[in-house]
């Protein structure tokens, strides 16, 4: 009987050793481990960083020495740089994609997709997220985002050179300079897949932390580092639909002659005939993004500084809950204060004094931690 029973077992181990025997695709490329995960977004993250910088210095550069030349920048350039001079339009798409790239590849996924698909799991006690699956099309279609926005440097009329925030009317209408053109189209591509890939990773993390808490941790338990990624990624969830229909409405502006944000443009001798949009709608889509995104960016930040500088203190966080409370504030504040960035739009005084006053508000729970850190 025993010598059935080790060969059984022997022909059991065999057989989960074959079943979960990995590849290098599936370990290192298409992984469903959060870790692997993680040193995925993490080193995207990183390469896309190192290009962003690139394309700063090259703006800097001729924006530091305006009258000179510099015969390197057309040997990189070509035609973009032909005398060793940047063109005015190719400084305009290198500064769209130095913004874009910093603020939303690599501050919003770079730092949120590595720390909260590593930490998450790890602090709260659960094996891995909640659907590795969607978690791994969470990096492919970041992946994807960066490819389709790096491709715009390759193709004839240039990259997007509407400024990272892509007013209309310059990104509205594709005649309007060459990087309105396909460049601009790549860019709302490339963020339409930015978003989604945002929201199945939010969805990811809201979904571990509520559902896959270890035994006997509740939520106010939980590190503060894991409160952070939480509510960050409420914030992602929340905010970032709303680009996304921007975005859409901006296709149909540039493709199929609707007028959501273009009225009464004229060019050159030609009246178009787009009339009753408005531009300032898009920039009140955009900034009801742009701004929780300045929070989905610092609030990682804050809940690792919280657990780090406690533990490197060697004392407990002071004031646990005021801390947790400080951070619900700032997530539901950052939805109503997006008007500041709208101060010369025009905007009603009246509306423009409840906005001032709500960003004065928010730097309350800002200062709580502040002042919690000190102590």
């Amino acid at each position: 009987m025993s010598t059935i029973t080790l060969h059984d077992t022997h022909n059991h181990d065999d057989h989960a050793h074959g079943h979960h025997k990995e590849t290098f695709l599936t370990k290192y490329v298409f992984s469903q481990d959060h870790k692997m995960i993680a040193k995925q977004f993490l080193i995207t993250g990183i390469i896309m960083a190192v290009i962003a910088m690139g394309l700063s210095i090259l703006f800097r550069l001729q924006l530091a020495w305006p009258d000179k030349s510099f015969p390197i920048l057309e040997t990189f350039l070509g035609r973009w740089a032909e005398g060793g001079r940047i063109r005015p339009d190719f400084y305009l798409a290198l500064v769209t994609i130095h913004g874009t790239i910093m603020v939303f590849f690599v501050l919003t996924a770079g730092l949120s997709g590595t720390f909260s698909n590593l930490l998450i799991p790890l602090q709260i006690g659960a094996r891995d997220m909640a659907s590795p699956f969607l978690n791994m099309l969470s990096y492919w279609f970041f992946f994807t985002a960066c490819v389709i926005m790096m491709s715009s440097f390759f193709i004839q009329t240039g990259p997007a050179s509407a400024g990272w925030t892509v007013y209309p009317p310059l990104s509205a209408l594709p005649k309007a300079i060459d990087g309105s053109g396909l460049g601009m189209t790549l860019w709302l591509v490339s963020m339409i897949c930015f978003v989604a890939s945002s929201l199945m990773g939010g969805i990811n993390y809201v979904s571990t932390v509520l559902n896959m808490r270890t035994k006997g941790m509740d939520l106010w338990k939980m590190p503060l580092t894991i409160w952070a990624f939480f509510l960050t990624a409420i914030l992602g969830i929340l905010s970032f639909p709303v680009l996304v229909a921007g975005v859409v409405l901006l296709i149909f502006d540039r493709s199929f002659g609707t007028s959501f944000y273009l009225s009464d443009i004229v060019i050159g001798t030609q009246v178009l005939p787009n009339e009753g949009g408005s531009p300032i709608l898009w920039q009140h889509l955009f900034w009801f993004l742009g701004h929780p995104e300045v929070y989905i960016v610092i609030m990682p930040a804050l809940g690792i500084s919280s657990e780090v500088i406690s533990i490197n203190a060697r004392k407990p966080i002071f004031g646990y809950h005021a801390m947790i409370y400080s951070l619900i504030g700032i997530t539901v504040l950052s939805f109503i204060v997006w008007g500041h960035h709208m101060f010369v739009t025009g905007m009603n005084p009246l509306l423009g004094g409840v906005f001032m006053i709500t960003t004065l508000i928010i730097a309350v729970p800002s200062a709580v931690k502040t002042f919690n850190y000190l102590r």
